[in-house]
C-alpha cells in the first residue's frame, strides 16, 4: 500500500468521521475500514483530488452503513447501562469493569441482572458450584480493589 496515500488523507478521513460518528473510536475505525478496502480494491486514480474524492466517499458510505447497522442501533452508552449516582458508585462501576470477562459476567449478571447462581449456571453453561466460585473470586477481587468497602 502507498503509505503517502496515507499520510495524505488519514487526518481529513477521520474529521469527516469523527463529525458523522461522534465518537474518536468509531471514527478510527472507519478510517481504518477505509484503508483496508483501498486495499483490497487497489483503485487508480487520475489526480490525489480523485483520490481524495474515492476515499472520502467511501468514508462517508462507512460511516451510514455503520449507523443502519442493528449492532449501532442497539448501542446504550455505559452509564446508561450501569448507572452511577455518587462517585463510590463510580468507583464500583470502575472495578467491576476492570475484572477478567468471566468474573465481571457472573457479577453483572447476580446483581445487575437479578438472575441467581442457578439461573447463571444455565445461561452459561457452567455447574452452579463454579458460578459460586467465580462469585466468591470477583467479590474477593472487587474487595481488594477498592480496600475492603465491599461486603463479602
Amino acid at each position: 500500500m502507498d503509505i503517502g496515500i496515507v499520510g495524505r488523507n488519514e487526518q481529513r478521513l477521520y474529521r469527516a468521521a469523527l463529525a458523522i460518528m461522534k465518537g474518536r473510536a468509531d471514527a478510527e475505525d472507519i478510517v481504518q475500514d477505509v484503508f483496508v478496502k483501498y486495499m483490497e480494491k487497489q483503485p487508480q486514480f487520475e489526480s490525489y483530488t480523485h483520490e481524495a474524492a474515492w476515499l472520502m466517499r467511501v468514508t462517508i458510505n462507512c460511516c451510514r452503513s455503520r449507523l443502519r447497522s442493528s449492532w449501532w442501533k442497539m448501542r446504550v452508552p455505559l452509564l446508561d447501562i450501569y448507572p452511577a449516582r455518587d462517585e463510590g458508585q463510580r468507583d464500583v462501576v470502575s472495578a467491576v469493569l476492570s475484572l477478567p470477562v468471566k468474573y465481571r459476567m457472573v457479577i453483572h449478571l447476580f446483581y445487575y441482572e437479578g438472575y441467581t447462581t442457578r439461573e447463571i449456571s444455565e445461561i452459561t453453561v457452567q455447574k452452579e458450584s463454579t458460578v459460586r466460585q467465580q462469585l466468591t473470586r470477583a467479590r474477593r477481587m472487587l474487595g481488594e480493589e477498592l480496600g475492603g468497602e465491599l461486603a463479602q
